[in-house]
C-alpha cells in the first residue's frame, strides 16, 4: 500500500461519514503517524508503507470518522506559534483563545518581575505563552484536574519554560497561599451553560465537560473569580477572562461590583471574546 493508495482510502472513509476537508485531515493524520511533514507526502507518494503503520493510519481515520477531533488522534494543537500536545482530558486550544494572551501580553508589555496567575490552565496554554513571548515574570498555573496538569508540564518542557511556571493543583482557589498576590489574574474559564451542552456538536461534546460546564448560568467560574479576586490580585492588579459571545453583559454586571474601569475585546469574527477589569 502507497503513500498516495493509503490516502485515497482515507479520503474515502471520511467521505462517506460526511466528515469536512476530508483531504487536509487524511495527510495531516498521516504525517502525525510517519512523523514527516505533509510535503513529505506528496513527494514520496509511491513510498509503500509498513502494513502496521497503514493499520495504524487507518484505525485514526476511523476515530475521526466516528466523531473524535483531530487534535486528540494526532495529540497536536497549535497555538500562538507554538506546538502542544493534547488528548481527551484537555479542552482543545482554540484561536480565539489568542485574543485572551494577546491581550495580557499588551497589558504587561516591557514590564518583569509581575506575578501572574493562569486560573483553569488546562493543557497550559496561556500560560506557557506568557512565559514564552514575556521576561522574567512569575508564572503560576491551576488547574483541578491532575491529568490536565501532567499534560500542562508537558507542554510547558516541551516548550522549554518549565523553569519559570508553578503549576498548582487545586479547585479554583482553595490550595493558594492569601499571602500570596498577583498583578495579573487570567483565565479561560468553563462557561457553557450546563444545558446548552448536549446541543453542541458531537466533536466538542468528545472534550471533557468539566471544561465547558460553567454551571446554570455559565458563570459559576466567573463569580469565584470575582469574589477571590480581591484576596489575591494586588491593588492596581488587572483580571482578563475569556467570555462566550453572548457573555459580555453578564459578566460585566459581576465585575462592575468590585471593579470600574472593565474594557471588552472582540475575536476575529466580531464576537465579544475577552473582558478586562482594573
Amino acid at each position: 500500500m502507497t503513500i498516495k493508495q493509503a490516502l485515497k482510502v482515507a479520503i474515502d472513509i471520511l467521505k462517506q461519514f460526511n466528515i469536512e476537508n476530508p483531504i487536509q485531515i487524511s495527510k495531516i493524520v498521516l504525517a502525525s503517524v510517519l512523523q514527516k511533514s505533509k510535503e513529505y507526502l506528496v513527494i514520496n507518494e509511491e513510498e509503500n508503507l509498513l502494513e502496521e503503520t497503514y493499520k495504524e493510519f487507518i484505525e485514526k481515520i476511523r476515530k475521526i470518522s466516528q466523531g473524535m477531533p483531530m487534535q486528540y488522534v494526532t495529540n497536536k494543537q497549535e497555538f500562538m506559534g507554538m506546538e502542544f500536545f493534547v488528548d481527551e482530558n484537555v479542552l482543545i486550544p482554540r484561536a480565539d483563545t489568542e485574543i485572551l494572551v494577546e491581550e495580557v501580553l499588551k497589558i504587561i508589555d516591557k514590564k518583569e518581575k509581575l506575578s501572574i496567575l493562569d486560573m483553569c490552565t488546562g493543557s497550559g496554554i496561556i500560560a506557557i505563552s506568557i512565559a514564552k513571548y514575556t521576561k522574567n515574570n512569575r508564572i503560576y498555573a491551576v488547574d483541578i484536574s491532575n491529568k490536565a496538569l501532567e499534560i500542562a508540564k508537558k507542554n510547558a518542557i516541551n516548550n522549554n519554560v518549565d523553569k519559570r511556571i508553578e503549576f498548582i493543583a487545586s479547585n479554583m482557589f482553595e490550595k493558594l497561599n492569601s499571602n500570596n498576590k498577583f498583578d495579573i489574574i487570567v483565565s479561560n474559564p468553563p462557561y457553557i451553560e450546563t444545558e446548552v451542552i448536549p446541543t453542541l456538536e458531537s466533536q466538542v461534546q468528545k472534550e471533557p465537560k468539566i471544561a465547558l460546564d460553567g454551571g446554570i448560568d455559565g458563570l459559576d467560574f466567573y463569580r469565584d473569580i470575582l469574589v477571590n479576586s480581591k484576596k489575591y490580585l494586588k491593588d492596581n492588579g488587572t483580571i482578563c477572562l475569556e467570555i462566550g459571545y453572548n457573555q459580555k453583559k453578564s459578566v460585566s454586571d459581576l465585575l462592575k461590583k468590585e471593579y470600574s474601569n472593565i474594557y471588552c475585546k472582540k475575536d476575529l469574527a466580531g464576537n465579544d471574546r475577552v473582558i478586562v477589569a482594573m
